[in-house]
């Protein structure tokens, strides 16, 4: 699954042309407070090759997104993750602040959901999000994932949403 689209936005496999509207994604500091933090080019750079490589090994992994006029919107994805020495498989994502407040997260999550579930037939996903970033902890929330638990990460407070696969009928 290579390519998606959704309503407004198309997604294609992350590659290396990707690598200057990633870097730009990731340099500015409101996009990036609840990812860690700024990156430099040359962080933004490994952080390419290890989601390239997630493609190679698993199957799916990271999309660069374009808008419906072509430009570059941001980043999501499906990725493995380690949580609390457990392997999950989480959903992420992010948009340059021009997209900010048009719904497109919750399109996006949408979109990433039913690829996950629906077209991979993975059990669950999670999303991790920090405590503080309420906008968010509303998208998983209407996209109707649970809050499962608090936890740390990387010295940051977080809290792990989760939605299962929808069990099928019973067996009669």
């Amino acid at each position: 699954m290579d390519h998606f689209s959704t309503k407004r936005l198309t997604a294609e496999r992350l590659n290396e042309s990707h690598l200057a509207d990633l870097v730009a994604l990731h340099l500015d500091a409101e996009v990036s407070r609840y990812l860690g933090g700024v990156r430099p080019a040359e962080t933004t750079k490994a952080y390419l090759d290890v989601n390239m490589a997630h493609w190679d090994q698993h199957g799916f992994g990271l999309w660069a997104l374009r808008a419906s006029d072509g430009a570059f919107a941001g980043r999501a994805g499906i990725r493995h993750i380690l949580v609390d020495d457990v392997d999950e498989i989480e959903i992420f994502y992010a948009f340059t602040r021009s997209l900010w407040g048009r719904g497109f997260a919750g399109e996006i999550a949408t979109a990433l959901t039913d690829v996950g579930l629906a077209q991979l037939g993975l059990p669950s996903l999670i999303g991790i999000v920090y405590v503080g970033n309420g906008a968010s902890r509303r998208v998983l929330e209407k996209s109707n994932y649970l809050l499962e638990r608090s936890t740390n990460r990387r010295g940051e407070d977080v809290v792990i949403y989760r939605k299962a696969k929808a069990a099928g009928p019973p067996l009669r």
